[in-house]
């Protein structure tokens, strides 16, 4: 088919509506989550969890971190790959963690990473065991029994454990079944996991690149390869072109009828890892938003801030505020405003009031600096 021809404007807004982040809010959680697909489970807490920020920027002055913790308590929720998902898409995973690659069946990344528990066999039955006998823990409280050092560039290298319970993880033998602070604690996967249906493999895939178009209304069929969760869709949706921006996209043909329709936005502070904004280049493609997370940049380098949140006001990226949480001063510190056009009187009253709002929702009190 043809492509559909969409101006910078309509993909904007096609993304803003699959995010929940037009003005018409949404009111359920568990609905939140389900068309969102997933909460990226960050506990950086300079300001605040990410979960709690993607949450309260879509469901406003009603969210309450208590309801967070009480859907994961319930198993509404589950923690999977680093995210936090609805437990019925449990069975869109399942098919894929009870398959075994054989040798030459993968590469790259994934055939290193084959190999390595495969020579580690026993540190992985070992730690099966230890948590049979022992119940939940933490990596650190696991022995480590590996004969083959993880080896990596980063900050993974030699923990061995961890990579272990990660891979595990993927296999469908262990999950997270609570955090004791940042650390995650691990137990047996059947006594975490819900009892789902198993959806095969290829229709689990579909049916994944499906969902994940719906959440963000458009993105690309291929791209960067991601190794948790892919920002790209496959052959999910209709093809699209954008004015001004090369190459082809996918679209959510449900969300077609959307574009003819009046647009209504808001205003809203999204955490830096929120998923409109997650893949940079789409970012910078459809809302020609210049940003960068900069915490790892040494102090004299950022331009915005340690974890500046930027600022959606209807249906452009207009700005970051540089925000720090200080719970033993009971105050929300707003170092700076930084905005990328000049603010109207009534952008900054609505900027205000939203965070107003994100301190009451950490019980703090907010001071200008």
């Amino acid at each position: 088919m043809d492509p559909h021809r969409l101006s910078r404007a309509d993909a904007r807004r096609l993304a803003i509506r699959a995010q929940l982040l037009d003005a018409a809010r949404p009111a359920d959680l568990l609905d939140t989550v389900r068309r969102l697909t997933l909460l990226q489970a960050d506990f950086t807490k300079h300001v605040a969890l990410n979960a709690d920020l993607v949450l309260w920027s879509r469901l406003g002055h009603g969210y309450e971190r208590r309801h967070l913790a009480d859907a994961i308590e319930d198993r509404r929720l589950i923690e999977l790959r680093g995210f936090l998902r609805p437990a019925e898409d449990l069975a869109l995973y399942r098919a894929e963690m009870t398959r075994r690659p054989t040798p030459g069946e993968l590469d790259g990344w994934r055939e290193s990473a084959r190999r390595w528990v495969e020579a580690n066999d026993r540190c992985r039955r070992d730690i099966l065991q230890h948590l049979e006998d022992s119940g939940p823990a933490t990596a650190r409280e696991i022995p480590d029994t590996c004969a083959l050092p993880w080896e990596s560039t980063g900050w993974t290298n030699d923990k061995n454990v961890m990579r272990m319970l990660e891979f595990m993880e993927r296999r469908g033998e262990v999950a997270v079944t609570d955090r004791l602070g940042r650390e995650r604690m691990w137990d047996l996967a059947e006594r975490v996991y819900p009892e789902t249906s198993v959806v095969p493999e290829p229709e689990a895939a579909a049916r994944r690149d499906q969902r994940r178009l719906h959440s963000l209304g458009i993105a690309r069929a291929t791209g960067q390869e991601w190794p948790i969760e892919p920002g790209t869709v496959g052959a999910a949706g209709e093809p699209a072109v954008v004015d001004g921006i090369k190459g082809v996209w996918r679209i959510d043909p449900e969300l077609l009828d959307e574009l003819g329709a009046r647009f209504e936005g808001r205003t809203a502070i999204l955490s830096p890892l929120d998923r409109l904004l997650f893949d940079r280049t789409r970012m910078e493609e459809i809302f020609e938003f210049d940003y960068q997370l900069e915490m790892y940049k040494p102090a004299a380098k950022r331009r915005w801030g340690y974890f500046a949140l930027p600022i959606l006001h209807g249906d452009r990226l207009v700005g970051k505020l540089d925000a720090e949480s200080k719970p033993k001063a009971h105050t929300l510190l707003i170092h700076a405003l930084h905005e990328d056009v000049p603010f109207t009187r009534g952008m900054r009253a609505a900027v205000g009031a939203e965070v107003d709002d994100l301190a009451r929702l950490l019980g703090l009190d907010v001071h200008w600096s």
